[in-house]
C-alpha cells in the first residue's frame, strides 16, 4: 500500500511540474501550435510585411502581418466550421497579438505538418500558392529568420 502512494505521489509531483512549466507566458502558449513554436517566423513575416509597424498599411493589407479582408473570412470560416464562437473583425488586423493569432489559426487548418516553407509560402501566396510566384518572398523571410 506505501509503494502505491509512493507511486500517486512521484507521478502527482511530475504532473504539476510539467503543468507549471507549460502555465506561464502567455504569449508562448498563444503562439504555438501542437508544440511548434512559430515565433520566430512570424517574427521574420512582421518584419519583412512591415518592419514592425502595426499601423502599415499597402492597399487591403493592413497590420504588421499585412492581413488581408479575405484572410480575416478565411479565419472566421475556419472557426465556424470548429463550432468556435470566436470571430475576427477588420479591426483586428491592426492587433499584434490578434494577426499573430490569424496566422497561428491559418497553418494549424493548412499546415497541420507545421511545415516552415509552406508556412511562409501560404502566407504570402495564399492556398493555391506557387513556388515560383512566392519564391523572392521565401528567401526574404528565411533572411530575416537567421
Amino acid at each position: 500500500m506505501i509503494q502505491f502512494f509512493k507511486k500517486v505521489s512521484v507521478s502527482l509531483v511530475t504532473l504539476l511540474i510539467a503543468l507549471t512549466a507549460t502555465a506561464g507566458d502567455d504569449e508562448k502558449s498563444t503562439t504555438k501550435t501542437s508544440g511548434f513554436n512559430w515565433n520566430p517566423v512570424m517574427d521574420a513575416i512582421i518584419q519583412v510585411e512591415s518592419e514592425g509597424n502595426p499601423k502599415a498599411v499597402s492597399g487591403n493589407s493592413v497590420g504588421v502581418m499585412q492581413i488581408t479582408p479575405i484572410l480575416v473570412k478565411d479565419c472566421n470560416d475556419i472557426l465556424k466550421r470548429q463550432k468556435s464562437k470566436k470571430r475576427y473583425t477588420m479591426e483586428d488586423r491592426y492587433s499584434v497579438a490578434k494577426s499573430k493569432e490569424m496566422f497561428l489559426i491559418i497553418q494549424k487548418y493548412y499546415n497541420p505538418e507545421n511545415n516552415i516553407e509552406k508556412a511562409i509560402r501560404l502566407w504570402n501566396g495564399g492556398v493555391k500558392y506557387t513556388k515560383r510566384a512566392t519564391n523572392r518572398y521565401y528567401k526574404k523571410v528565411l533572411a530575416r529568420m537567421k
